[in-house]
């Protein structure tokens, strides 16, 4: 809930006055995926958010499944190896669509080949920098505006697929 504070364009001497909720334990949990389709000439973004909760493995296995329900095909999941993409909920929704889903693990501490680390660094650095919400509910608006204003937008989905250490990288989207 603490802002992330930057600079700002005040004038000098006016510095200005932030206001922040403390002393609550309120936040938002954000998951992302970022889809290349098969034919690599088009990126796009889902994401899901929970007020006041975190992403463990039932809600991590409720997230794909409502992926899986956006796209069609089969899909590939690279993720890191986190405890939210451990267990029994995880092993059953890939038994459930063995079909259609194929979960594949970046290296471990390996943040730098994934490209959702990059979107989280736009969001956080770029989007919700100096912002100073009332309650978890209004920095959940935020956030899901956020995201959902970049959806379609190619150029910026490319930049962080493309910031990613990937080898794919090389061969996406040219």
């Amino acid at each position: 809930m603490a802002p992330l504070v930057r600079r700002t364009w005040a004038p000098r001497g006016q510095t200005p006055v932030q206001v922040q909720k403390s002393g609550t334990r309120e936040k938002v949990s954000v998951a992302a995926a970022l889809w290349v389709a098969p034919q690599r000439d088009h990126l796009g973004l889902f994401s899901g958010t929970l007020v006041n909760g975190y992403f463990e493995n039932w809600t991590s296995a409720a997230f794909l499944e409502a992926l899986l329900q956006e796209l069609t095909g089969r899909v590939i999941v690279l993720w890191d190896g986190g405890t939210m993409h451990k267990g029994d909920p995880i092993r059953a929704l890939v038994d459930h669509f063995a079909d259609r889903l194929c979960l594949e693990r970046f290296p471990p501490y390996a943040p730098e080949l994934n490209p959702v680390e990059f979107l989280w660094s736009w969001l956080k650095y770029s989007r919700l920098n100096n912002f100073a919400p009332r309650d978890a509910i209004q920095l959940n608006e935020r956030v899901v505006a956020e995201l959902t204003a970049i959806q379609s937008d190619q150029g910026l989905l490319e930049s962080f697929v493309h910031a990613a250490e990937l080898p794919l990288r090389l061969t996406l989207l040219t």
